[in-house]
């Protein structure tokens, strides 16, 4: 490893950030779902987390979540919601993430028969531990399956309404084949309705991906939109995004793992136009990078100097869902750290 190398890693380590993409459930790595499963009498397929980790082979978006739902069975408790947000949290504590939106799938479990209550209970209670023990701020936003019915997904909107206050927003997640954001415009729109804001996976290289990214802008008018690095290919959409003053949570090392390549060109050219891109983890016990592996792989992949890395982390708080007061002071410990 170089000197450069070096100075550019502890530079990241340092950088203050905001993760704007980070699936909860996206988190467990195989010594907690080992945890989890001895907790809840669970029998597992493999029988050491080196095993589970060498099954990770995927070549595409079906692939992978076909493993990732059926690792989801080991959460039953509220308990375990709890411990399965702490471990991300502890974790990006240690990277310097001062402020993350964390999507949870709580359609994921209701539908095996775990209580909403349960899973945003859990949740709720580690967010506001490590804001009191770590001092970092995390907020909510539950995701629609899209590969479920819309029907669902209002149901499941109703269900949250108790806990408005717990949750910052809805997001789409899931298969996105056959699932346009517009089988959901009925729900999304009344969820905008009940004071959440709105955002949507638009995954990389889908069937359909650009018009996809035209619904969620132009028809949903979301609020942001997560990955969504394929509008680079159409100026039209960069148009549309860069009028609407709307961010992209990209997920380079993600990309790399269901498409040839992190994407990286398409997301420097992103930034070079203008649109306020973020980077992001997305799933990253899956993927095994967390935030800051996610910044040091781009910037290898992209050749990103100080000041990209720094542009970078500013906008991660710029098209966060935070107070203007909030926001402030994140964009001032950067320009303090980054000097």
């Amino acid at each position: 490893m170089t000197s450069t190398t070096t100075d550019l890693r502890e530079f990241i380590a340092g950088l203050p950030k905001a993760e704007l993409h980070l699936h909860i459930e996206g988190t467990l790595e195989p010594e907690l779902k080992f945890a989890l499963a001895r907790r809840n009498g669970i029998a597992l397929e493999h029988a050491t987390a080196e095993e589970v980790r060498a099954s990770y082979d995927f070549d595409s978006l079906s692939s992978f979540l076909t493993v990732y739902y059926d690792s989801m069975r080991v959460l039953v408790t509220a308990d375990d919601f709890y411990d399965l947000a702490m471990a991300y949290l502890i974790k990006a504590a240690g990277q310097n993430v001062r402020y993350a939106e964390i999507f949870f799938d709580p359609q994921a479990h209701t539908s095996r028969g775990v209580p909403f209550p349960t899973i945003i209970g859990g949740l709720r209670r580690a967010l506001v531990d490590a804001r009191r023990d770590l001092g970092i701020h995390g907020e909510l936003i539950l995701c629609f399956l899209r590969d479920f019915t819309a029907e669902h997904a209002m149901s499941t909107l109703m269900e949250s309404l108790p806990y408005r206050d717990w949750i910052l927003g809805v997001g789409l997640d899931s298969d996105e084949r056959g699932n346009p954001p517009a089988k959901f415009a009925e729900v999304f729109a009344r969820a905008r309705a009940e004071g959440y804001l709105l955002t949507m996976h638009c995954d990389i290289d889908q069937e359909g991906t650009h018009e996809h990214i035209r619904q969620a802008v132009e028809d949903i008018r979301v609020d942001r939109i997560d990955h969504g690095s394929n509008a680079v290919e159409r100026p039209e959409l960069v148009e549309a995004i860069k009028e609407r003053g709307l961010g992209l949570t990209c997920c380079p090392v993600s990309n790399g793992w269901v498409v040839d390549g992190m994407k990286g060109p398409e997301i420097v050219a992103l930034l070079d136009a203008g649109i306020p891109v973020t980077i992001n983890s997305d799933d990253p016990a899956y993927f095994g990078a967390y935030v800051a592996e996610n910044y040091e792989r781009l910037a290898a992949d992209a050749d990103l100097d100080r000041d990209q890395l720094v542009r970078l982390a500013r906008n991660s708080f710029e098209v966060a869902w935070l107070s203007g007061r909030e926001r402030e002071q994140y964009l001032a410990e950067i320009a303090a750290y980054a000097g």
